[in-house]
């Protein structure tokens, strides 16, 4: 594919979803020769789906550093958040209500809004990092707080807050996992496949062995008590291996993110009446968002877009509805005419030359 100038297009909103890993690729194709059966089944086809479905999980809690029985695989990133968190809420007599940040993802806030009770919120600062002694104040019968900010990129201080507290944690580890190593201090913790380069439709649920959580929604005959529904064998298998290659890959890769992006955060910096959001160190090493005065950023989008670069703008989930980013709302930044950009693991320093080149004069253009 190629933009307006016949240049090979640059996919650059990997935030989003991360183009399929080469790892992830190799393996799926002959995991659906071997997984399509009923891991639950005693004949050999379900035993040999069983066998491919167990190495999955090994493969996964060995790159997350955590046990093979405090991993399962759900249908979704969100179905992971939702599980995970709700579960923990569940396992109360009484329900309770969960401390959490302003920034969290819209899974967590969604999530919470469907308990129909009033839950704690903790506020930021200007890069969007909470502050722990807020959250402890906040008195949540639990706590919700994100390994990484899906918008800004900020990394949030995860294990500071599990040993302030003394309540369950849930980390919604979404945005990082596999690109930085996985916190200490969660009680349960969400991932999603499609974000480290696995297919989509693979979300990773974590609860830490010996916690009190139970299943929020109707009980399923599956064996699995944290899952739901007959999983997906083969593309649980791949996301092992994308997440086990990225985990391999992750200093080599993060290296060079954190350089192309620091160049982006320059270009974007130097523009008028611009602001670069998010902590410039302490985040993810491949996302930088920025906000621009007097032009919308949906145009800075399209505008983009034609020239061959697809990035994201508004709230990461939520840019259909035209609402305002709450995570930018919450940090006091710019609401409007921002722009997010995410780099694959492929992207290279030629793309992010070309699109530092192009930036100016798109929002010069849309501005005049």
């Amino acid at each position: 594919m190629s933009g307006r100038s016949g240049t090979p297009r640059v996919y650059l909103d990997a935030a989003s979803s991360e183009p399929l890993h080469p790892a992830a690729r190799e393996v799926l194709a002959a995991a659906y020769e071997r997984g399509y059966a009923d891991p639950r089944r005693l004949h050999g086809p379900g035993r040999d789906a069983r066998l491919l479905l167990d190495n999955a999980r090994a493969v996964v809690a060995e790159a997350l550093g955590t046990r093979p029985d405090e991993v399962t695989f759900t249908g979704s990133g969100t179905d992971a958040v939702h599980s995970g968190l709700l579960g923990l809420l569940a396992a109360r007599p009484a329900g309770g209500r969960v401390a959490h940040t302003a920034v969290e993802h819209s899974a967590v806030l969604h999530a919470l809004a469907w308990t129909g009770a009033e839950h704690p919120v903790a506020g930021v600062d200007a890069a969007g990092r909470v502050d722990v002694d807020a959250l402890v104040a906040a008195r949540g019968d639990a706590v919700a707080v994100q390994h990484a900010n899906h918008e800004v990129g900020t990394v949030q201080p995860v294990e500071a807050v599990a040993d302030a507290v003394d309540v369950p944690v849930f980390v919604d580890a979404c945005a990082a996992m596999g690109r930085l190593p996985l916190p200490g201090g969660w009680t349960a913790a969400a991932g999603s496949a499609h974000k480290w380069g696995g297919p989509a439709g693979v979300g990773v649920l974590l609860v830490r062995r010996g916690a009190r959580w139970t299943t929020p929604f109707p009980a399923d005959d599956r064996a699995d008590t944290r899952g739901s529904g007959f999983e997906d064998v083969p593309a649980a298998l791949a996301a092992a291996a994308a997440l086990q290659a990225v985990a391999a890959e992750r200093e080599e890769v993060g290296a060079r993110q954190r350089a192309l992006v620091d160049r982006v955060r320059a270009a974007a910096a130097a523009l008028p009446d611009a602001e670069v959001v998010g902590d410039p160190a302490d985040r993810l090493p491949h996302l930088v968002t920025f906000s621009c005065l007097y032009v919308n950023g949906e145009a800075i989008v399209t505008e983009l877009d034609r020239r061959g670069f697809g990035v994201a703008s508004g709230s990461a989930c939520t840019a259909s509805t035209l609402e305002p980013s709450h995570v930018l709302a919450a940090m006091g930044a710019l609401t409007h005419g921002n722009v997010r950009v995410s780099l694959t693991r492929d992207t290279t320093a030629d793309d992010v030359a070309r699109f530092c080149a192009v930036l100016p004069d798109v929002v010069a253009g849309l501005r005049s």
